[in-house]
């Protein structure tokens, strides 16, 4: 079977007679999805990112616009799993934190000043967009290619997990997250890219099909950008030449990286290309090439170059999740340390995974589904079904006007942590 290593739930598909639609729904299809089921997916969605992160380090941006030989790709070992240092994994938990404390209803303003207030290095998109909002100026501008040149990079594409693993076969929720934090340092297909990625965990809790998983992102972003373009002609090349992922891959080199049309708004042209929707290629090349296969999926990944640890993890993370923590193979488990807390948060992977699953609880409800409970098949999440409905293409380098938002002077004095070396 072709996706051996993906847990095929048809109950997640379908609802149990236990388990009847919410009351207050009446009519609105809805899909069932055990508690304990989800729990055990959303582990697996962290230890992907983490695995894979970990796996391809050493190669980040060492490989520009070239395949990393298969002689050069380093060897997975199990103690790779404990990222706690990488800005790749912790700052979309400063995200996770302001949900926690103020709730799915935390304002953009407030997460710009979360954000705002981070302690940790940044580079690029999220680098000027915090460094705009430590200025005064508010989202959304804060990210508008007037104050950012760095809009279309990758930033939000890296850190958009969170946004799908706490919105369980919710699109609409996850890309609500991305309006509000991606936002704070994306535009045009650099905000796509997370909504996409987004998209993607939403419906790996109910699907194993890679095809359809993609193409459920697809869903979360308009058809006139040229990333839905570019993840399309992926989706495209693979079904032409399904077991040679490196013609693929020289078909998007010469699409997307060479032709200077879809580089139009790229920080740095021919040398450390972040172009979020160029790396969302070699996320998706990974899953459509890897087979179901955690190492296969993650080394594709990891070998189509540019920024590529953040790429094995998003595959990585989409395909754990997909498996759940408890069938994956040893390898990626064995060594995990799950008292250790990740730089600049308060979140252990135990305290993690606790808070991911009290944010998708109120999810479920937010969205106007219910948590059922039966004597002997235990808690269900019962998800409405909601169609995601994303508006007008727009891009960084054909932007549309600013809002002309800026902080007040009450909320700048929330901001206590100021510019250092910026220039």
């Amino acid at each position: 079977m072709k996706h051996k290593y993906l847990l095929i739930l048809a109950v997640c598909c379908i609802a149990a007679a236990a388990w009847a639609d919410c009351p207050d729904k009446p009519g609105v299809p809805t899909r069932t999805l055990p508690a304990s089921v989800y729990l055990d997916k959303m582990k697996g969605g962290w230890i992907g990112q983490m695995a894979g992160v970990g796996w391809g380090d050493v190669t980040e941006f060492k490989y520009m616009g070239r395949i990393v030989p298969e002689a050069e790709m380093p060897k997975w070992k199990p103690g790779l799993v404990n990222q706690y240092h990488q800005d790749d994994i912790y700052v979309e938990m400063t995200f996770i934190r302001s949900m926690e404390l103020y709730g799915w209803d935390v304002s953009i303003r407030q997460a710009g000043i979360d954000f705002a207030n981070s302690g940790y290095p940044l580079w690029h998109a999220n680098k000027f967009g915090r460094k705009n909002l430590r200025e005064g100026i508010a989202p959304p501008d804060c990210s508008h290619p007037q104050f950012s040149a760095h809009a279309d990079d990758i930033d939000y594409q890296i850190e958009a997990d969170f946004s799908g693993l706490v919105s369980p076969g919710l699109p609409t929720l996850a890309m609500e997250l991305g309006e509000k934090f991606g936002r704070l340092m994306n535009y045009g297909d650099g905000l796509y890219g997370g909504q996409f990625i987004g998209g993607m965990y939403t419906e790996v809790f109910f699907e194993t099909d890679i095809e359809k998983i993609v193409a459920a992102g697809l869903r979360c972003i308009p058809a006139g950008s040229q990333y839905h373009e570019c993840i399309s002609d992926v989706v495209r090349w693979h079904k032409e030449n399904p077991t040679d992922w490196e013609k693929t891959w020289n078909l998007v080199n010469e699409k997307y990286y060479k032709n200077p049309d879809y580089r139009k708004f790229s920080c740095d042209k021919g040398a450390s290309d972040i172009d979020a929707k160029l790396n969302g290629a070699y996320v998706v090349i990974g899953l459509l090439f890897g087979d179901g296969d955690p190492d296969k999926t993650m080394i594709i990944a990891t070998r189509c170059g540019m920024d590529s640890d953040c790429n094995p993890s998003n595959a990585g993370g989409v395909l754990f999740t997909a498996i759940g923590f408890d069938k994956l193979p040893g390898q990626f488990k064995s060594a995990l340390k799950t008292n250790v807390e990740y730089d600049h948060t308060a979140y252990t992977f135990d305290k993690l995974i606790a808070v991911c699953e009290k944010l998708a609880r109120q999810a479920v409800e937010r969205a106007g589904g219910c948590i059922r409970k039966d004597d002997k098949a235990g808690e269900a999440f019962i998800i409405p079904v909601l169609e995601p409905k994303p508006g007008p293409a727009v891009s960084c380098w054909a932007p549309g006007p600013i809002a002309g938002s800026k902080f007040t002077p009450e909320e700048m004095a929330k901001i206590t942590e100021k510019e250092k070396d910026e220039k």
